[in-house]
């Protein structure tokens, strides 16, 4: 373990992903000392349970987030194009499907739309002959793969392409820039580079931010029992799930909360799963199989009623691994998330979480129904998406003058945050940033035109 220094240029709260990239662009970027304060292992609280994915697919009411992912993006293959890909970076897409014609028709009008934004061209498939011109995504690299997004609107088409999917999809949506790395490779390599530029790493805990005449002039940080002072003009909360609570030590009441989610992994023994997929998405409601007495029983028990209910659309999986390897990751939040405004460890359990997902998951590849009867080995783990009500991040200025924010998240912090990094440092070397900095600026919620903007939106409403 690291000594403390007295004296930084800025002290760095998080290991994560957004703690390490930060500091890394403050370190090599930037030529700052740099001081990254934390209670855990790096990457081990939130970041490693990810799965690791990324996209600039993001259609919504303006191009903020496409450009941001856009930039991103390009961060992480210059990354991987100088360390001969490390990180193990893929261009494998995200594959959008669903049974519904009217979601059919949503997927065209929001493909319409990202394309506008930038996520790149549009190319859309009717027949057969249309879809010769797809391109499928190679299992390794990112270079050489066609920009944008291939619709399928043919039957005929989705199955040749597609056979393993349920025969009842009638529209499949592959967004091209957008794959998997490893988050974890990706963040030794970031702290490998920040301890080469003398960056300094220690386990500890934030337990005061000093200020005087509003501005940031020290770190007190808890270690071994004992309280260190650092002398610092700047400080980053990059807390993650922690962030709303390190926000206060900077007399700033972020708007964040978190969600637990889940993930889990299991072989595919049967090989169902196409092991040079994309990232698969189900984008329909789904109402699990069950045996008429499997339905009764369940129904009449008020714990277990909601299983016979229809649930929520969202339903993931992406295979993990090359070569041999036959695992396979499923997400699903089928409870709806429910909020924290301050994250339990360990998270709440969930019994019923693998069988839930995997007869969720046939659905999709009714192939998976070979597992039903006799339930294979699963492993789920999870973390918190930390979020804002409009899943939006903080990245900037917040609270004393020398404090910035780099959080929330939710469930992107991997991919994006290269980019975010690159936005903290420019500010606080006195740059303002991109032009869309303005739209993850905590400011924003200074602005009334915003305020009302969210209101539109609901309760629940993501801009």
């Amino acid at each position: 373990m690291s000594a403390v220094p007295p004296v930084s240029d800025v002290v760095v709260c998080g290991a994560g992903i957004a703690g390490l990239a930060v500091a890394h662009e403050l370190a090599v970027t930037h030529g700052l000392r740099v001081l990254v304060v934390s209670e855990h292992a790096p990457m081990s609280l939130t970041s490693d349970k990810s799965t690791e994915a990324y996209r600039n697919w993001w259609p919504g009411p303006d191009d903020a987030m496409v450009r941001f992912m856009n930039r991103s993006i390009d961060r992480l293959e210059h990354w991987a194009e100088r360390t001969g890909n490390r990180f193990l970076l893929n261009r494998r897409g995200y594959v959008y499907a669903t049974t519904r014609a009217s979601r059919a028709a949503e997927f065209e009008r929001n493909a319409a739309l990202a394309s506008a934004q930038g996520a790149g061209p549009l190319r859309v498939y009717r027949s057969t002959a249309e879809a010769e011109q797809y391109q499928p995504s190679a299992l390794q690299g990112w270079a050489n793969h066609p920009p944008g997004a291939d619709l399928f609107l043919d039957a005929e088409s989705i199955r040749a392409h597609f056979p393993w999917l349920s025969p009842d999809v009638c529209a499949v949506l592959h967004a091209r820039r957008c794959g998997w790395f490893s988050g974890q490779q990706l963040g030794m390599m970031l702290l490998e580079e920040l301890r080469a530029a003398d960056g300094v790493l220690v386990e500890g805990r934030v337990e005061r931010v000093r200020v005087e005449g509003g501005r940031v002039v020290g770190v007190d940080v808890a270690l071994g029992g004992e309280s260190r002072h650092v002398s610092c003009g700047a400080f980053v909360n990059a807390a993650g799930p922690h962030a709303r609570a390190v926000g206060a030590l900077c007399g700033q009441d972020l708007p964040l909360f978190s969600e637990a989610h889940y993930k889990l992994s299991m072989e595919d023994e049967h090989g169902v799963v196409d092991r040079g997929t994309g990232l698969v998405i189900l984008d329909d409601p789904i109402s699990l199989p069950w045996s008429s007495e499997e339905r009764a029983e369940l129904a009449a028990d008020p714990d277990l009623a909601w299983m016979t209910h229809e649930l929520p659309a969202g339903i993931h999986l992406r295979p993990e691994g090359y070569g041999a390897s036959r695992t396979v990751l499923m997400l699903w939040d089928y409870h709806g998330a429910q909020r924290y405004d301050a994250p339990m460890y360990p998270l709440p359990e969930d019994p019923y979480y693998p069988e839930v997902v995997l007869r969720g998951m046939c659905a999709l590849a009714p192939g998976l129904r070979a597992y039903l009867e006799r339930l294979p080995r699963c492993w789920v783990d999870g973390g918190y998406y930390t979020k804002t009500r409009e899943n939006r991040p903080l990245i900037g200025p917040a609270g004393a003058d020398g404090a910035y924010v780099c959080a929330g998240f939710s469930g992107f912090g991997l991919m994006a945050a290269p980019a975010a990094a690159e936005m903290v440092g420019a500010r606080l070397v006195g740059s303002e940033g991109p032009e869309y900095a303005a739209a993850f600026d905590v400011r924003r919620y200074e602005d009334s035109g915003y305020r009302a903007r969210l209101e539109s939106w609901g309760e629940t409403g993501q801009l």
